[in-house]
């Protein structure tokens, strides 16, 4: 990744969360140490790190930000390992509602930006799949941006991704990269993960990052996997 004058690395934690949500918590620490005594100063997690994925699980998963488990041990991790950490996301508590929501944390600890998911994942695909992220969650109302030394990002989460007004906001506010915490699933993700890393990225003449759990062939939802990273060209 880089501008004129300056590199950086930026590391996609593609983990695997299942129900213990203690556990699930202890391997991303582990793998962001990785990621960060490898050289990366920019670390991204993926989409509902800490539990599993479906409406089912996020009203027993779900925690208050950044008050909650999940968020002190990020603000924690980000401190100890100097890095600038994306939290994927997390169903985060908030008064009467639920939301699917990104946390981002400074190399001093300090929470940078709090992005909660604009667009909810309501898809049907007759014989294939059917998710209705709305039964449970609510949709954020703002985008997000946070600054870093070497430039500007901009937040999206998963479905977000399809919608090329709010990379186009990301470009105009002078962001220079895109991350997208996700998690295709098996239908969609052979079709249109990495064509619409590749669409953002030359329609905004950005760098895009689609950060994946991995596959686990067993789960109720079953995600793509394949995280990368795009460049402008």
């Amino acid at each position: 990744m880089a501008t004129k004058a300056q590199k950086f690395r930026l590391a996609l934690v593609q983990c695997l969360p299942g129900s213990n949500k203690v556990k699930n918590l202890q391997r991303a620490a582990e793998m962001v140490r990785e990621a960060a005594s490898n050289g990366a100063q920019v670390v991204s997690l993926p989409e509902c790190f800490n539990s599993p994925y479906g409406t089912r699980y996020f009203p027993e998963y779900c925690e208050p930000v950044p008050d909650g488990d999940s968020t002190r041990m990020l603000s924690e991790l980000a401190k100890e390992t100097k890095t600038y950490l994306i939290g994927g996301s997390i169903p985060e508590k908030y008064q009467d509602k639920i939301y699917n929501t990104c946390s981002v944390f400074g190399p001093d600890g300090n929470q940078l930006a709090l992005y909660r998911k604009l667009h909810l994942f309501d898809i049907d695909v007759p014989g294939k799949i059917k998710f209705t992220e709305s039964d449970v969650l609510s949709p954020g109302q703002t985008p997000q941006t946070f600054d870093t030394e070497w430039c500007k990002f901009g937040l999206g989460i998963c479905y977000d991704a399809r919608f090329p007004e709010l990379a186009g906001l990301y470009r105009n506010r002078g962001c220079k990269v895109l991350v997208y915490p996700g998690a295709f699933n098996m239908t969609t993700g052979p079709a249109h993960w990495e064509l619409l890393a590749r669409a953002r990225s030359v329609d905004c003449q950005v760098y895009t990052a689609f950060c994946s759990v991995a596959r686990d062939e067993s789960a109720t939802y079953v995600a793509w996997g394949h995280s990368l990273i795009v460049s402008p060209w």
